[in-house]
């Protein structure tokens, strides 16, 4: 089994490279929509984020109010490292969980959108980056998630910068390009992991 660190700045197009990996026939383990998962109503994970908040940061159905907490964590680093503090260990059982359920011979790609601020590089094989320019990112982030320009800018500032990325990073996939060239790169790629995993390419 190869295991393979995915990751990239916001807007940089983390997402259609995993995607696209997905195609290729890679096991996807992504770490954000698990983090949403271990938080899901009936769940112990929800019930350890209530003791530490409040009932206030649940919506009317009983659900977990994401933008309620996001505005409570994100401005204290404190409240933020309780949160991670919970969320992070039940994020990292479930992916083991799935990494465990891969056949033997898989490349399992780990979505991981803060490798980089976390230190988690040395859990990989291989770490790629997606990586864009900051114009592109910005431009990505308005147009396409229809964000405001301020709001752009404060989430890609909040996150670790392009040169300390690219430091942690085996393979770096350039997404400043069309999609048809994204296609063929990820697909180049694609082959390498193949031979780093000691398959035959398919």
């Amino acid at each position: 089994m190869l295991k393979v660190g995915l990751t990239g700045g916001i807007g940089a197009g983390k997402s259609e490279v995993s995607r696209l990996l997905v195609e290729c026939g890679a096991v996807l383990i992504d770490a954000d929509r698990i983090a949403r998962e271990v938080v899901a109503p009936g769940t112990p994970g929800l019930a350890a984020v209530v003791e530490a908040f409040g009932e206030d940061i649940l919506t009317a159905d009983g659900s977990l109010d994401r933008p309620r907490l996001g505005s409570l964590v994100f401005s204290d680093p404190q409240k933020l490292a309780v949160l991670n503090s919970i969320v992070h260990p039940l994020v990292g059982a479930r992916s083991r969980e799935l990494e465990t359920a891969a056949p033997e011979d898989a490349v399992v790609v780990h979505d991981v959108p803060l490798l980089t601020e976390n230190g988690l590089a040395p859990l990989y094989d291989v770490v790629v980056v997606v990586d864009a320019s900051p114009s592109t990112q910005l431009d990505r982030l308005v147009r396409l998630r229809g964000m405001t320009e301020e709001d752009a800018r404060a989430r890609m500032a909040a996150q670790a910068p392009r040169e300390k990325r690219r430091e942690i990073a085996d393979i770096v996939i350039d997404n400043d390009v069309p999609l048809e060239q994204l296609e063929r790169r990820v697909r180049d790629v694609w082959a390498d992991l193949v031979r780093r995993a000691g398959r035959s390419p398919e």
